[in-house]
């Protein structure tokens, strides 16, 4: 296993979008209380006290939609602030990032994963679960913002859906041909959903790359990203294309992360629910810090045979929380 360094901390498990893949239709969503989410003081906390101690130095924030979140920009500087912290990055759907992409570079953020399934507004309007309201035109501008800004790598997250937006996979390759961007093509991860999209719910990998070789040829490519992702370029291209496989080519081998809620549950594999520590509850309960540490600490130790053994458990049967609760 690789060094496990790498947390995702989900912000708040609220959206402005509804994409079917992160929050199914029909899901009974209750959201977090705002006195149940982790404060800022209390993620602090455990990042100085529990976590940067046991060893991660690598840090994400994710939602729901984390720009949501009341004062995220002096949370970033927070956290881009801490001597330990080597990378910081976010996860967004962009809608409300063109206004606040300066900030944020200004508060020590430097990466950004932005996600985009579809260059067609319709489709895209389609995914989101657009309720009426074009949001297409605020999405691209946000893009085009963190670019402007200066964010690199900028990486655009591409869910590949079966007979929804696979026929757009080379145009979404071709961004990279003149920009110095990064997309990323996802297998769509059937949590607790395997039915969502009907019999072959996602698209593998190797079968993407196929398409793209066909058309401008693949290389691989020496940028390495601090994910699953396997990285290969169009020949000459200024951008990269990257290809996370969890369905059709395990990493379990290459994963370097955990996930921690909006609410404090730690989880150490996206694909099973086993091994959740819930930090909050102790962290309110008076539960020493060095407890808490201990514990996680205990959990690295574990995490190889829960991702091992529990790998298939997430993709059948009952699955307590939706993508978007997780901070997927």
């Amino acid at each position: 296993m690789n060094t496990v360094d790498y947390l995702r901390i989900s912000l708040i498990d609220r959206c402005n979008f509804r994409c079917q893949y992160c929050m199914p239709q029909g899901a009974e969503l209750d959201y977090i209380l705002r006195q149940e989410l982790l404060t800022d003081q209390e993620l602090l906390t455990l990042l100085k006290e529990v976590f940067i101690p046991v060893g991660f130095r690598k840090f994400r924030l994710t939602g729901g939609e984390p720009l949501l979140r009341p004062g995220v920009v002096e949370l970033v500087r927070a956290i881009a602030s801490l001597p330990e912290t080597q990378d910081l990055a976010m996860t967004t759907n962009a809608f409300l990032l063109a206004g606040m992409a300066k900030e944020l570079y200004q508060a020590g953020l430097r990466r950004i994963n932005i996600s985009l399934d579809s260059l067609n507004r319709e489709t895209f309007h389609k995914i989101i679960g657009n309720r009426g309201r074009s949001r297409w035109e605020q999405t691209w501008e946000g893009i085009k913002a963190a670019h402007q800004v200066g964010f690199d790598p900028l990486k655009l997250n591409v869910v590949v859906i079966p007979g929804v937006n696979d026929q757009e996979v080379l145009d979404l390759a071709a961004l990279t041909i003149d920009r110095s961007w990064h997309v990323r093509f996802i297998e769509f991860m059937p949590i607790g959903n395997s039915q969502l999209f009907g019999e072959r719910a996602w698209v593998p990998s190797e079968e993407l790359r196929q398409r793209i070789r066909l058309r401008w040829g693949l290389i691989e490519s020496s940028v390495r990203g601090n994910g699953p992702a396997d990285v290969f370029q169009i020949s000459g291209a200024k951008g990269t294309l990257g290809f996370i496989s969890q369905m059709s080519e395990c990493f379990c081998d290459r994963c370097n992360r955990m996930r921690l809620s909006a609410d404090g549950w730690l989880r150490p594999c996206l694909l099973n629910e086993q091994g959740q520590v819930d930090l909050k509850t102790a962290l309110r309960s008076g539960v020493d810090t060095a407890d808490l540490r201990e514990q996680v600490r205990q959990l690295l130790m574990i995490k190889p045979e829960i991702n091992f053994k529990e790998r298939d458990s997430g993709t059948d049967g009952l699955y307590t929380r939706t993508m978007s609760q997780i901070g997927g």
